[in-house]
């Protein structure tokens, strides 16, 4: 029995209690790293700042994903926060004495004030009704004073009762001795000498690899699947339909009154260079018959172009409609893709430099609302009507190209001044620069 006790009964218990005794270091690291990867969502995707809610550069959707991330960190540091003032509490002389008997190291005070500043400074500014959640703070703060993201408290040693009673802080007091963009280096170099950096800039790696694959995916979707459901569904569906019930009498050769000048142009520039070739050469006069003739083939040659063209333009708009049903559908069913897209396509925005955001801006305002723009737009407009074999309203051309530039640059101008002012006045100074 006393064998049995010690080879299976002993092993476990002593495994039991050293787990028993790392449970301060354990809850500690565990809330430390529940800190970290808010850190980390904070660096990424909010320049480091504060994971607003109110934000207007992600969407709703977006901003919900970060939100229950938030809240799962935020959830977990308070429960291992609560865990290490609860063990701590029974901390004393002989417990300090026991997990020395057992092997087990704790790591140096200054270490565990660090990991404490950490999260404190991390998880205070999130101490509001925003994310309905409440964290536990280290720290002893007056109530009138909150934690933003100007100025965050930072963890202090529990004073004694007769020095609990502070002043009211003014506003140089709130300034640290330090500058914070030096403290936010230290931070960043503590970070960076961590052993467990390395896996997590692996992690960081594999998940831009996957959003970049993704993305690039997704814009492939969306280009080939409308052009290929546009092919698919004109070649296999409405050609043979079209083609079942297309009789001589229904079928028709003109759809609009342009296609029928264009024919008739046609014919008469045929008829002219016939007469014109007739007369400069050496051959007999052309007789009345033969030219008639000849005006006969061409007109059935014309007439046989402009019904294909006819046909295809019907099966174009059955085509066109059948595309953005699938379009519709890709962007329903896809509404993580879309997530991941968009925070692609902000890291890359994000990541040009100020000359750059200003060259782009520049180029898209000059192409869609500049001074040779509505020719442009003319162009664009008339081959949507060829394309559907619509008649192209010059009336209707001239009222949009009046209207829809004017309203799309307002509509550009108020994006830079109520949205890009805020997230990057550099490069909307460098925009006013090169524009002027």
């Amino acid at each position: 029995m006393k064998n049995i006790y010690s080879q299976k009964i002993y092993p476990f218990l002593l495994a039991s209690y050293r787990w028993y005794l790392r449970t301060p270091e354990r809850s500690l690291d565990e809330a430390y790293k529940a800190a970290f990867k808010i850190k980390q969502i904070e660096d990424e995707h909010f320049n480091g700042n504060k994971i607003d809610s109110s934000s207007t550069v992600y969407s709703s959707n977006v901003l919900d994903y970060f939100k229950s991330d938030l809240k799962k960190q935020l959830k977990i540091a308070q429960m291992r926060l609560t865990e290490f003032k609860a063990s701590r509490w029974f901390s004393n002389e002989s417990y300090q004495r026991s997990a020395n008997k057992a092997g087990i190291e704790y790591p140096s005070p200054t270490e565990t004030l660090e990991k404490l500043k950490f999260i404190d400074q991390v998880i205070s500014k999130y101490i509001d009704a925003d994310f309905e959640t409440s964290v536990p703070v280290l720290v002893d703060h007056p109530p009138t004073v909150q934690a933003n993201s100007e100025s965050t408290q930072t963890l202090t040693p529990k004073l004694p009762k007769k020095n609990s009673i502070q002043k009211t802080k003014g506003k140089a007091d709130t300034t640290g001795i330090l500058p914070r963009s030096i403290l936010s280096t230290i931070t960043r170099l503590q970070v960076e000498l961590d052993p467990n950096s390395e896996q997590d800039v692996v992690k960081n790696f594999r998940l831009a690899q996957k959003r970049t694959i993704i993305s690039i995916r997704f814009v492939l979707l969306l280009i080939i699947v409308p052009l290929l459901t546009h092919q698919l569904t004109k070649t296999l569906i409405v050609t043979p339909i079209l083609e079942r019930f297309k009789t001589t009498d229904t079928e028709q050769i003109f759809l609009n009154e342009e296609m029928e000048e264009a024919a008739l142009g046609e014919m008469q520039r045929f008829e002219e260079r016939v007469r014109f070739e007739n007369l400069i050469s050496n051959a007999p006069p052309i007789t009345s018959e033969e030219m008639e003739s000849q005006i006969k083939d061409k007109a059935l040659r014309i007439a046989d172009e402009f019904r294909q063209e006819s046909t295809n333009a019907i099966k174009n708009v059955f085509a066109d409609i059948c595309s953005v049903i699938a379009f519709i559908w890709l962007l329903v069913v896809s509404k993580t893709s879309i997530i991941v897209l968009k925070d692609f396509i902000d890291n890359i925005i994000y990541g040009l430099s100020d000359s750059a955001k200003a060259f782009i801006i520049i180029l898209f305002t000059d192409v869609f609302v500049g001074f040779h723009s509505p020719h442009g737009w003319e162009i664009v407009l008339e081959g949507i009507s060829r394309h559907w074999g619509l008649p192209a309203n010059r009336d209707f051309i001239f009222l949009f190209i009046a209207t829809f530039p004017v309203i799309l640059d307002t509509i550009f101008k108020y994006w830079i001044f109520r949205y890009l002012n805020r997230i990057s006045p550099s490069a909307v100074a460098t925009y006013r620069n090169m524009n002027e």
